[in-house]
């Protein structure tokens, strides 16, 4: 299941979650069929059996959130350290053009904090906090369209 915000339920929702599997409990308790359970509680009958496995084996606190997946490998602090490099632009960094892409915030977080983490990681650290990819509107009235068919005829067939 995919989750809104990029990962994982909010803390809110956890609480949340984590209320149903208690009165689940309760009822698991009181000697109340899955079914019945399941329906009251709008879950899946499924999720009911495995909760009532969990409480059998380790009673009500086996019923308690396992907290956030994982957690991020950044601090917030560390986060807004990141942030201020990225305002100062690809350029700075030694990179020619003013892009960010995945790889070179990467290659920026493995300079800055020595943390090695995957594109997707940093995707969802930067949707995490609000980021979000950028694509231009239009084309730049700077475009040279000869040079673009140019280099799509001669240099690009060599690329490949």
């Amino acid at each position: 299941m995919r989750y809104a915000q990029g990962g994982g339920l909010t803390a809110e929702r956890r609480r949340f979650r984590e209320r149903i599997r208690y009165e689940a409990g309760e009822r698991f308790g009181r000697g109340e069929r899955t079914a019945v359970i399941a329906k009251d509680l709008r879950v899946s009958e499924r999720s009911v059996e495995r909760w009532r496995r969990a409480w059998r084996e380790g009673g009500t606190a086996a019923l308690a959130s396992a907290g956030p997946p994982k957690l991020p490998k950044l601090s917030d602090g560390q986060f807004a350290e990141l942030e201020k490099e990225l305002a100062l632009g690809p350029a700075v960094h030694g990179w020619e053009d003013q892009r960010w892409t995945l790889a070179r915030i990467r290659a920026l977080i493995a300079w800055k904090f020595s943390l090695d983490c995957s594109s997707a990681a940093v995707w969802r650290l930067l949707h995490r906090h609000g980021w979000s990819w950028q694509c231009p509107a239009r084309r730049a009235l700077e475009r040279d369209e000869q040079a673009v068919g140019l280099w799509k005829k001669d240099v690009w067939p060599q690329a490949e």
